[in-house]
């Protein structure tokens, strides 16, 4: 493809943590084509794989990785966080300098980075998303929080993909006490829709996030996936060259999917058992369907949401080392949540990168 002065390139960068930041993406991609934007992706890892494979017309550059990776323990997520400080920073020193470069080189006029902390310019437009305005971390959340927010400041908008007002999904995470004119609340992004559809399975497993907890979790169920009783699809969220599928008695097992059969998958599975990642909650409540979740040990913003979504009467969960099979019954018990069928008007929010002469 070639890049010229007529085409309007916006730089759209996912974190490559997990595949969350990555698939919510999607929608907002696929809102600048529509919008007549050409989209230029820029990621690391299984996040830059799963965009190639969506948009494999689209230009794909690489950045520096931030080398994110759990602890064994949850206890220790902190501290192997803490270690990994210094490998971050200078992933995010460089990808400025590249950022830097690519402004130029390919002609940009706006940049969305889903908290990629080095994707930003002064020259161009520049947007960061984040659902996680408090970005909680026990006894040091208030030094972590200030930090991201003095980050979040240099950005010409942050968009909060959640609800303003209550009812809302993200809490604490996403809300201040303060207001701030540059914060939009452009409600829950899913690259899903719910659609008609005769039940396939009993129970679809879907796993995410960085190793090695993604491992973990899958042996877990694998060992004691026999305790339930029913069809059940298992898709280990492995981005490999090559879709693989395989049947173990009354198990169906896939390494990935793309979006459309993930789509298709989630519409004929009557319960989902998942991590509680923001971008899982979103697309649960999209599609209302009834979950059940397991939090990533020591992640506090997905043990929070697990809570605080249980105690709304939405969703159960269990910690990993306690989790059986036949909890994923109580998912009789909770409610759905019935979505905000509002739009997002993406034109509105893509105004911001044909303003001339304000940066």
């Amino acid at each position: 493809m070639t890049l010229n002065t007529i085409e309007k390139n916006v730089l759209v960068a996912p974190l490559n943590w997990g595949l969350g930041h990555a698939t919510r993406c999607i929608p907002i991609i696929k809102g600048l084509e529509q919008s007549g934007y050409t989209p230029i992706l820029a990621s690391d890892g299984q996040a830059l794989a799963l965009l190639k494979k969506e948009f494999p017309h689209l230009r794909a550059l690489e950045l520096p990785s931030y080398e994110i990776e759990y602890a064994k323990e949850g206890s220790d997520f902190k501290w192997k966080m803490l270690k990994n400080m210094p490998t971050m920073i200078d992933a995010i020193l460089e990808e400025k300098k590249i950022v830097k470069k690519w402004v130029k080189e390919y002609n940009l006029i706006g940049i969305i980075s889903d908290n990629r902390l080095g994707v930003f310019s002064k020259k161009v437009h520049s947007v960061f998303i984040t659902h996680q305005l408090n970005v909680l971390t026990g006894t040091t959340t208030w030094i972590t929080s200030k930090l991201h927010q003095h980050i979040i400041k240099k950005y010409d908008e942050c968009w909060v993909p959640d609800f303003e007002d209550e009812p809302n999904l993200t809490g604490k995470l996403g809300h201040l006490n303060s207001t701030y004119s540059h914060i939009k609340y452009i409600g829950p992004l899913s690259r899903f829709e719910k659609k008609p559809a005769d039940m396939k399975y009993d129970l679809m497993i879907i796993l995410s996030g960085p190793e090695p907890q993604r491992s973990i979790l899958e042996n877990i169920l694998k060992e004691h996936i026999h305790e339930f009783n029913g069809k059940i699809v298992f898709i280990y969220g492995k981005m490999e060259a090559r879709q693989k599928k395989t049947q173990v008695d009354q198990v169906t097992y896939y390494n990935y999917m793309t979006s459309a059969e993930l789509e298709q998958t989630f519409n004929e599975s009557e319960i989902v058992l998942c991590r509680s990642g923001y971008t899982s909650v979103m697309d649960l409540v999209k599609l209302e369907k009834k979950a059940f979740f397991i939090p990533t040990p020591g992640q506090y913003e997905q043990e929070y949401l697990a809570k605080k979504l249980k105690r709304n009467g939405l969703f159960p969960y269990a910690k990993q080392e306690n989790f059986t099979f036949k909890q994923v019954y109580e998912t009789d018990l909770y409610r759905k949540l019935i979505p905000n069928t509002e739009p997002i008007h993406w034109k509105n929010l893509f105004c911001l990168f044909e303003r001339k002469g304000e940066l």
